[in-house]
């Protein structure tokens, strides 16, 4: 069974700050979207407290390859990272399909273009809520229409896909909510 850990809520406006998660499972350390935030001990702390170290983090997984989202990857230095097509450790690159790869047991990769074309979602089963780990949405609001999207269509097929299985969504930029009539398809 896979435990999630919300280590920070991102945030947009003036400053910008992506939504970096930790998940336990069985002796695997998953941090998703180690981007962008005030200081790297909004990321490093949180990990502390629980207690582990950046060294303990097994596995890397970026939503994509915007610096919003990766600038902080090496604070992990033993850690496998992966993204839309590959696993990287060290000096060698494993490519390999996201689209149902298992990172650890309970986490799935799932390739869900839209907001970019490399976008995947981290999904996480803790065996009483399906977690999405996700840029398809910035935030609870959404936005709607993503302004950045490279295809938005494409990101609402992947929003609609979400929705049928998330009971609960991490968004890119924000706290975690649980989907509802209002979330933004």
């Amino acid at each position: 069974m896979a435990m999630f850990h919300l280590l920070t809520a991102g945030y947009r406006g003036g400053n910008v700050a992506s939504t970096v998660s930790l998940i336990e499972s069985e002796d695997q350390l998953v941090v998703v979207d180690p981007g962008m935030v005030s200081a790297t001990s909004v990321i490093v702390d949180p990990i502390r407290r629980l207690g582990h170290d950046v060294e303990d983090v097994t596995d890397v997984v970026i939503s994509h390859h915007h610096p919003d989202h990766t600038i902080n990857i090496a604070l992990f230095p033993k850690a496998n990272v992966h993204d839309h097509w590959a696993m990287y450790r060290n000096d060698v690159w494993t490519s390999r399909a996201a689209e149902g790869f298992v990172v650890a047991p309970g986490v799935t990769l799932w390739e869900t273009p839209g907001h970019t074309p490399q976008d995947v979602t981290t999904m996480v089963d803790d065996g009483s809520d399906r977690i999405a780990l996700t840029h398809l949405w910035w935030d609870e609001e959404g936005p709607s229409h993503d302004p950045f999207a490279t295809d938005q269509a494409a990101l609402e097929e992947g929003r609609r896909r979400v929705l049928n299985e998330a009971t609960l969504i991490v968004p890119g930029h924000g706290e975690p909510f649980v989907p509802g009539s209002r979330t933004p398809s």
